[in-house]
């Protein structure tokens, strides 16, 4: 603890600035992670609930179960229901999920660019804290004595290069994060998607059965 606290405090004022960045950019991590765990919770809630209503017609369930659902597949399913009574084409409800879809994307992504550029920006801080700490080095030893020069100078890079390593310690966490975070996001899209595929193709479904009742008579005569 005692090194860590001398690292910290020798790195100079640059040290506080990536500090602050690293718990922003952790706190936004750690919210973004439990929302995307709570959004795949929901999600999967909602499709085991509403798929029971979808297989057996009942349209009417499921669209209230929709509009009482703040789960973003719920949402989706419930834009492509309503727009059943006015055109039952497959393309017509299709176009109405996407467009469920993209209000949803926002929502998931939502912060998750920050976290990269707050990694970048401590990485950069921490060069800009060590460019700042070697002009103020070569500064003090420039009215040294020749004796202490070597001394100084390899102190004072010493401290200088703190700031490198708390930028790069700062950074790599974030990225991280940011990586699982980007990952996890794609997941839950695909699951959406595939989810949004299974409707469809129940939802057809349904035509079928009409349609071969029709053909049977001509086939008969």
């Amino acid at each position: 603890m005692d090194t860590i606290i001398r690292f910290f405090q020798d790195g100079g004022i640059f040290m506080y600035p990536i500090a602050v960045i690293l718990v922003v950019g952790l706190s936004i991590a750690i919210e973004r992670l439990m929302s995307i765990a709570s959004a795949r919770r929901k999600n999967r809630t909602a499709f085991e609930e509403m798929l029971p209503m979808i297989q057996r017609k009942d349209y009417k369930a499921a669209l209230n179960y929709a509009s009482q659902s703040d789960s973003d597949i719920a949402n989706i399913f419930g834009a492509g229901i309503s727009r059943m009574p006015s055109s039952t084409r497959r393309e017509d409800v299709e176009y109405a999920m996407e467009e469920g879809l993209m209000e949803t994307l926002p929502k998931l992504e939502k912060r998750t660019p920050y976290i990269a550029t707050l990694a970048n920006i401590s990485t950069l801080m921490g060069l800009l804290g060590t460019i700042i700490g070697l002009i103020a080095a070569f500064t003090a030893v420039a009215t040294a004595a020749p004796s202490e020069k070597a001394t100084l100078l390899s102190q004072s890079i010493s401290v200088a290069m703190n700031t490198t390593a708390f930028g790069l310690i700062s950074a790599i966490p974030l990225l991280l994060a940011h990586t699982v975070l980007q990952s996890r996001t794609a997941e839950i899209v695909d699951s959406l998607e595939m989810a949004g595929v299974k409707f469809l193709n129940l939802i057809t479904e349904r035509k079928a059965p009409a349609q071969t009742q029709t053909a049977a008579p001509k086939v008969a005569k």
